[in-house]
């Protein structure tokens, strides 16, 4: 059921006011639980059972690590289970596959079979939501939750269950303790919210997409521009991808009084590659340093140990992306990335010298260079898109200009937000003015699009 189709329009009319008249009472959250699950299941039904287990299961260990003082063996079940279930149906395939090709290289004759199952959409989003909450009560920063019913609507409440934000139990659990305070402000907040998500999914992200996938899909048929160009509209593409169904999200959950944090803030307006992580899908990148970074060591070690810790750190997190090399590589040139410029952006020379601009765009050029990995269908598309980027001819593409308009009509929105003059673009009647224009470039132009999220396959 994605956010964009008239089914979810349904879902949502049903489910909203019945919510706004149960908000007071002691069915509200039960109803979000209810509505959740149902939303989970119009994927696949039988998944539900994955998640309930998650659930269960981490609510469980931390009600067992309440009474006992073998916390850390309590915690060790929650992340070797969740880790388990997510490396099964994520990984299996993968593994299966690379063990094959080595016994293949051995001269075994063996083979393992392949197994035959659908990745579980949004899973690994909600296994990392449902563990964080292990992890932060391990620590102390949280209160042990009593109400199973509550606990299960944090996991699976359904605007971020399938693609994030991942949302920390410090922030979701205590706004379901409490009835919402839902405003008209709230409720135009949101709208405006979803709008814009609704814009950036189906006028941008999707109508790139025809770009994208057309010379993504057979790259040795394509010459320099036309590969320069599509990895400039995928950079782009993914950003209004997955910041759309963020923003929709955010918009849905803004609606019924629930506030989700940013999960994205101008990313390609980054000065470095710190900075471009501190605001590209946020939510995974704290998550990441809290449960990765910190665990192996953080940078309380020395330089070569935070360093290791970086790059290990990308790495999995490259790998979290999606179960092939190219994600790997992916992760571990944005490890190299962070290790190379680290100290040089620490420098005052970077930070007063070299011009704001010039920052932003070798940070724009070093992150959109390696979506190459992340989008080719595998690595030997990925060296032949960057072989015959230096090496093809320099035949003049089919150029979707409309596409090039919108992106730098958002690049400079998104330079004028963070200068000077962003109070213009916050006046409401300039606010009003904007969402207007979208709903009028949707209702003319756009397509319908039933187009799933990018981020629903990880």
């Amino acid at each position: 059921m994605l956010f964009h189709t008239w089914p979810f329009a349904l879902f949502f009319l049903i489910v909203y006011p019945t919510y706004l008249a149960l908000k007071n009472t002691k069915l509200r959250v039960p109803w979000l639980f209810a509505a959740s699950y149902f939303f989970y299941a119009c994927f696949y039904p039988l998944y539900l059972f994955l998640i309930a287990y998650s659930t269960l299961l981490d609510y469980t260990v931390v009600t067992k690590m309440a009474k006992s003082t073998r916390r850390k063996m309590w915690l060790s079940i929650s992340i070797i289970n969740n880790l388990a279930l997510l490396g099964f149906f994520k990984y299996g395939a993968f593994v299966t596959d690379n063990v094959n090709h080595l016994l293949t290289s051995l001269g075994i004759p063996y083979f393992l079979p392949a197994p035959g199952m659908i990745l579980p959409v949004g899973i690994s989003f909600y296994i990392f939501q449902s563990m964080s909450y292990t992890v932060d009560y391990y620590r102390g920063n949280i209160e042990r939750e009593t109400s199973f019913v509550r606990y299960a609507t944090f996991v699976s409440l359904f605007p971020q269950l399938v693609a994030g934000p991942i949302e920390r139990a410090k922030n979701l659990l205590t706004q379901l303790k409490k009835p919402p305070k839902v405003s008209m402000q709230d409720v135009t907040d949101g709208l405006s919210l979803f709008v814009v998500g609704f814009f950036k999914k189906v006028a941008l992200a999707d109508y790139m997409a025809l770009y994208v996938d057309k010379v993504y899909d057979a790259p040795a048929q394509f010459q320099a521009p036309a590969l320069v160009l599509a990895t400039f509209l995928f950079s782009w593409q993914i950003y209004f991808d997955f910041s759309g169904y963020t923003d929709m999200a955010r918009g849905v959950a803004r609606m019924m009084g629930i506030h989700l944090m940013l999960n994205f803030n101008n990313p390609y307006l980054a000065t470095g590659l710190g900075d471009f992580w501190s605001r590209w899908h946020i939510s995974l990148s704290s998550w990441f340093k809290d449960c990765v970074y910190v665990p192996l060591g953080g940078n309380r070690k020395g330089k070569f140990n935070t360093y290791r810790n970086m790059f290990l750190t990308m790495v999995i997190s490259g790998l979290w992306h999606g179960a092939a090399w190219t994600f790997v590589i992916w992760g571990a040139l944005h490890g190299l990335g962070r290790l190379c410029t680290r100290e040089l952006e620490r420098t005052s020379f970077y930070q007063e010298r070299i011009p704001k601009v010039v920052k932003q765009l070798l940070v724009f050029v070093f992150v959109t260079f390696t979506w190459v990995f992340f989008r080719a269908e595998n690595i030997s598309d990925a060296w032949t898109i960057i072989a015959r980027t230096f090496t093809s001819g320099l035949a003049n593409p089919y150029c979707p200009l409309l596409a090039l308009a919108l992106v730098f009509s958002v690049w400079l929105y998104q330079f004028a937000y963070e200068s000077r003059g962003k109070w213009v673009l916050e006046l409401r009647p300039v606010r009003i003015g904007i969402v207007i224009l979208l709903i009028f470039y949707l209702a003319v132009f756009a397509p319908a699009s039933e187009k799933a999220f990018i981020y629903f396959q990880f």
